[in-house]
This record gives C-alpha cells, structure tokens and sequence, in this order.
C-alpha cells in the first residue's frame, strides 16, 4: 500500500448498535475496492474483521479492527467497533483517533434505544457523521418514519442525500440528491438510469432543502440563494462538506449492504465531505515536565508524536500496538520515548493491519494509522513521541468495573497460570480488572456487564487454556463497637522455669471507622506498666484486630487506651503483654456491643429522563440515598446517590431492565457505615452459611 499525503487521508469508525450491519459493510468495502475478491458472511465466520474465536462464536464484533482500503486516490482508514454496549471502552478508544463516524442503522428494526445513545455520543463528540439506514431490502421498512424520528432526535441535522426507490414493498435503488444521478439494481448490477416521474416533486422539495442548508453556511451563498441565483455544484459540495465538518449537517444514506447497494455513495462522500487528519480542532498535548497544554499540528515536519488507542495480544507475533500519528513521521529503527513513562524504545518494524492481515510498509506518515510490534514498554493510552520534543495526548480514559464475579479455576495446576493470563488479557482490555481479595480469599474479575466478563472468560479459556467456575463476590464487611468499656485482661503462665505474667487495664471506645481504623494510647501512672511493654500491648491489639468477633473481618474505628495493669520483674515479656491485651478486647466484647460495617457505594447514574423517577424510587428501595441531580444534554440527567454495595451487586444488569438499556452508571467506595440493626442477624447468618459451603 502507498505513501499517502495528509489530505488524502481519511479516518472512520464504522459504529452501530449489534447487527446493524458494520462488519457487513467492511465486507462490501473490501469487495468493492478490489481488497477482497469475495465478500465474506458473518453467518459463514469469514469476515476479516471478526477474525477473533469469540467473534465467530457470538457472530459479533467484541473488538475494534482497523481495516485500511485505497480508493479514488485516497487512504480510508475504518475502525470497525463492537455494538455492544459493554464494550464502550472499545468504541471510545476508536472516537479519540477518527475525525468522522459512518451510523450504521438496521431500517427493519428502526431507531432503537442503542442506535439513540450512539447518536448522542457522536453529537456530544461533535464527530461528523453520515448515517446509513442498511437492509432497504428486506420488507415494509418504513423509511420515512425513521427520517422523521432522526429529525426528532438531531432536528435539521438529519439531511438525506440520497432518496430511496421503493416500488410495491421492494426496494430498487435510490436518487442521488446532491450528483442528481439515478441507480438502481438489475439483477447482480447497479446501473444509472432515468429518475421515476412520480419521485420529481419529492426530489426537488429535498433538494430545496439541501440547497437552504448549504446556503447556510455562508453569508455570501445565502445572499447568492436567496437573491435567486442558482448555486454551482462546486459551492453545493463546499457547502456541505463545511455543514458536514460543523456537525450542522448529517447526511442521510439508504442501501443495502446485502446487495452492495449505497456503500459506493458513502466512500465518495467520505472523500468529498469527511475532515482530513488536520481539519476541525487541533490537536493538544501536554508537556509531560510541567504539564503546560499546548497545539501540535498534523503534518510530515512536526515533530514525531502518536497515540497508543489498542493494544493487543497476537499467540505468534506478541505485543501489537495500533497507533494514530498525530505529528511527523515514524520510520523502523526510529528511537521514541514513551512519555507517560520517559522509557526510550527502538521501533521494530512497522505494518499496516486489515483485520489480522499484516501489511509492510516503510513508514507511517502524519495523520495515518498502523502497528509495531513487540515492544512491551508500549500500552492502550500511552503516547509515543521524539525524544527531543516529548508531549502526552490524553486518551478518553477507561471506564471502571460496575459489576464483579468471583472465580476459581477449575484445575487446581492453573492456579499459578491464571494471574499472567489476566495480565496478558488486561493489557487488550483495560476497561476491566481482576483483584484478589485476601479477606474473602476469592479471586475477583470485574468489567462492564456479564456480557463483558463473559467475553473475558472466554478469551481465558481459548488463549490460555484456563477454564474457571464463577462464584458470587462475597462482601467485604470491618466490624467495629458502638459502646465504652473498661475492662482488664490478664495472661499468667507458669509451667517451671521463667513464666509469662501480665495484666492490663484498657479503655474500648468508638471513633468514626472512617477516619481511624484504630488509635492506641495510654495513661499510665506510676510505671504499673513499663514503657517497653506498651508497644506489645498495642501489637497485641493490632493481631487481634484482624479478625472480629462476629464474622472474622478487620475491626476498625475503636481507640483503646491503656490505664494501668502490673507487670513481673521475671516472667514478665513482650509475649506476655501482647496476650494480655488480646484478652482485654475478648473481654471486651461481652459488653462494648460489637456490630457489623458494609461498604457503601457512590453512585454516578446517567438516564434518560423518562426514567429518572423509577431509578430515584429504586435506589430508595435499595435503601440508598439520592445526593443530587444534574442536567445533561439529549434529554439526560446524572443522578448522584450513595448505596450499600450488598444492594447493588447486580445494578448492572438491574439498570439496563429499568431504562430499556439506556441507563449507564460508574461507581466508587466512599466509607463503611452500619449494618441496620434489624437487619444484622440475617446478614451474619448468611455470612455463616456462605463460609460453610
């Protein structure tokens, strides 16, 4: 594949809501530029997009690929993303690199809740966009309804440029409202042909309104306009290509990716109208020493940086890293510096990737897309850069888990064997984390949805050969008091020879556990107790802390404080003082009324405004507590609230029942607070039966 120059560059991601047809339409891509001499089926597991195990399996995209195709003079680099919703740091990770977006929408099923919120993060990222409206050719698919709905949604953004022909329920093919130009399928070919009589009213009222657009964009071509004088084509393809970059236009395209109907239109718009590498915002970076924000322009003699946006692992080549050069050019040999780390790396080689394909090439150019490989120091978000003249690009970021299980592999000889799996798998996918827990002894993988785990799971098992049982996360409770005491301890042994013997007096007392896990302090008078011994007393405390009385969790939030006690000149010992306190709190407990804490959650919950009640009213019954709202835009608002972590082990799934798949939600630890008092019975007795399983 060619060198190509910046303005005949292109970046695209193909997104869309599961089966609407992405992967599908790469496939008509490649056919059509004479990439592929044979489309691939998702049905028939041969597309080069969907190349991964889990892929085939699901017949769905679960993972980002480039897809690099020539055409007309021009580098079209598509990104095809996964639809699933679960996997948003996937799509997100594409949007941070593209300057334009193809929507794919499945016309038999219309505007669904998933094609609604694409459309919102398209809009809120302000990424030009041209909308295909695929499977015309399937039955009764009412496509002025979704015409009228995507006004609904975006208003006059929504601007079909192509027009379908329908005739008895099938469709034919289209009007080309910009070229004025008539195709239509005979039997395996697409070919021009004269516009149906009946059509040229509503052909010429929607060229009317292409015409008001593209008169918009300009004081001088709305004068011209409304002055009467015909626009030329030139000024109507500027004009568009100018609304089309502002976001005030998207335009609307009908086809058929089955029968390749519409694909060609949309290459020719994304040359004619989709931003360059250097169009719209520039691009800022920060300088990693003093972290001052400043603008580095796309071009071949800027400096050298780019931006790692998808790592993955390949079982033969290793480490392949898909980066987006913003500046300058990249060469193999070249020296980088990772900027997030100030690590300086030698660049291998350097390829082009289509689907698992890899394509030679000799150099990366400003603007473009390709991958090195097989250098460990480089990761997802990371920014590579000169040496000399070092900048970070800050990535969208990852989301955090909403949801964890606890697993165990199934083969006690993979116990060593599942932690580097998961290294290697969370390097392809930050977005979700594993932990061990050493309280509940349980392994913990947590990501987006069960979807999202699953895929991971799955990946577990096809790269790695580790196969796991899943199990229910156990909470992580702290038990602490809620009542002063005063009590004593007292350890005496004497079994011949130097003995152990010490007594202590302490003071229990609670303190918020939020603050302070545990304070020590004393008040002895007239050396009852020596001062070498305090620091076992309180070591002693510490030991015994770490496993509560009701449920064996930490215990947190006491202060306890020594007063007085006796010691022996000769049996006396650290030991001695150490068992002493422990007995103390034994002691204790009979009286300072012990009690469990849970984790409670803060809550971030973005929902569509139809449902806002029904969540607030969910959270209350999951004994939350609603702190604030605020507005967003599309009709949005972000509900902050606190929650018991027991109450919302499953919110992920609970969420997306409650707002028909729209709601989103992050969530963080904030403190412990008390397990209600009505309700600790149960909890404990539960817990006694999880332990006993």
């Amino acid at each position: 594949m060619k060198q190509y120059d910046i303005e005949h560059l292109r970046t695209i991601a193909v997104i869309g809501h599961p089966g609407s047809g992405k992967t599908s339409f790469m496939e008509s891509v490649l056919h059509i530029t004479g990439a592929k001499p044979k489309k691939g089926n998702v049905d028939d597991k041969n597309t080069t997009s969907d190349y991964l195990v889990e892929e085939k399996k699901h017949l769905s995209s679960i993972s980002t690929s480039l897809i690099p195709v020539e055409y007309e003079g021009y580098k079209f680099n598509f990104l095809d993303t996964p639809g699933n919703r679960e996997l948003v740091s996937e799509v997100y990770q594409a949007l941070s690199v593209v300057k334009g977006a193809i929507l794919m929408i499945d016309g038999s099923k219309g505007i669904d809740i998933g094609t609604e919120q694409v459309l919102a993060d398209l809009s809120e990222l302000n990424i030009p966009t041209i909308i295909f409206i695929n499977k015309m050719d399937k039955e009764n698919i009412k496509f002025e309804e979704l015409i009228d709905t995507l006004h609904n949604m975006i208003g006059n953004q929504a601007v079909p440029f192509l027009w379908p022909i329908v005739e008895d329920g099938d469709f034919k093919g289209y009007v080309d409202l910009v070229d004025m130009k008539t195709r239509v399928l005979e039997g395996q070919k697409i070919i021009d042909k004269p516009m149906p009589d009946y059509l040229s009213d509503k052909v010429e009222e929607l060229r009317e309104k292409i015409f008001e657009s593209v008169a918009e964009t300009s004081e001088e071509l709305l004068d011209k306009y409304f002055g009467g004088e015909e626009l030329t084509y030139k000024e109507i393809c500027g004009g568009l290509r100018q609304g089309v970059l502002s976001g005030d236009l998207k335009p609307i395209v009908f086809g058929s990716l089955k029968q390749d109907i519409g694909v060609l239109d949309i290459l020719e718009m994304i040359a004619k109208f989709m931003p360059a590498p250097n169009d719209l915002k520039p691009i800022i970076g920060k300088d990693p020493k003093t972290g001052e924000s400043f603008e580095r322009k796309t071009t071949d003699e800027e400096p050298f940086s780019a931006y790692v946006f998808k790592t993955t692992i390949d079982p033969f080549v290793g480490t392949m890293n898909l980066i987006k050069v913003y500046s300058g050019t990249l060469e193999s040999g070249q020296k980088v510096t990772v900027t997030n780390t100030n690590n300086t790396v030698k660049i291998g080689s350097i390829s082009l990737l289509r689907g698992k394909e890899q394509i030679d090439t000799d150099m990366l150019r400003a603007g473009d897309i390709g991958v090195v490989t097989k250098i460990d120091e480089i990761y997802t978000g990371c920014t590579i850069a000169d040496p000399k003249n070092q900048i970070v690009y800050e990535g969208p970021g990852f989301p955090s888990p909403t949801i964890y299980i606890a697993v165990k592999p199934k083969n006690k000889k993979d116990e060593d064997k599942i932690s580097s799996a998961l290294n290697k798998l969370i390097i392809e996918d930050p977005s979700f984390e594993y932990k061990r827990n050493r309280e509940t002894a349980q392994l913990l993988i947590g990501g987006q949805g069960m979807n999202h785990i699953k895929f991971i799971l799955e990946k577990l098992k096809n790269m790695f050969k580790v196969e796991v049982d899943q199990l229910e996360q156990k909470i992580v409770y702290r038990e602490t008091i809620k009542k002063k005491v005063e009590v004593d301890g007292r350890h005496k042994k004497q079994s011949g020879g130097s003995g152990q013997f010490g007594v202590v007096k302490m003071i229990f007392e609670p303190v918020d556990p939020n603050k302070i896990d545990f304070e020590f302090d004393e008040k002895i008078h007239g050396g009852s107790v020596p001062k070498g011994y305090f620091p076992a007393v309180e070591k002693g405390l510490i030991d015994v802390f770490q496993k509560g009385p009701l449920a064996g969790f930490p215990v947190i939030g006491i202060k306890a404080t020594l007063i007085d006690g006796s010691y022996h000149a000769v049996d006396s010992n650290e030991i001695s003082f150490k068992l002493a306190a422990a007995v103390a709190f034994k002691n204790a407990i009979k009286t300072c009324i012990p009690t469990l804490l849970e984790p409670t959650m803060k809550l971030e919950i973005v929902v569509k405004d139809d449902y806002v009640g029904d969540v607030m009213g969910d959270i209350n019954r999951r004994r939350g507590q609603v702190l604030g709202m605020e507005p967003l835009n599309n009709g949005r608002q972000k509900i902050i609230a606190e929650c018991p972590e027991a109450e919302i082990m499953s919110y992920t799934i609970d969420l997306m029942a409650m707002t028909q798949g729209t709601g989103a939600f992050q969530r963080e630890f904030v403190r412990y607070d008390e397990v209600p008092t009505h309700m600790l019975d149960n909890v404990l007795k539960q817990l006694q039966e999880d332990d006993e399983k």
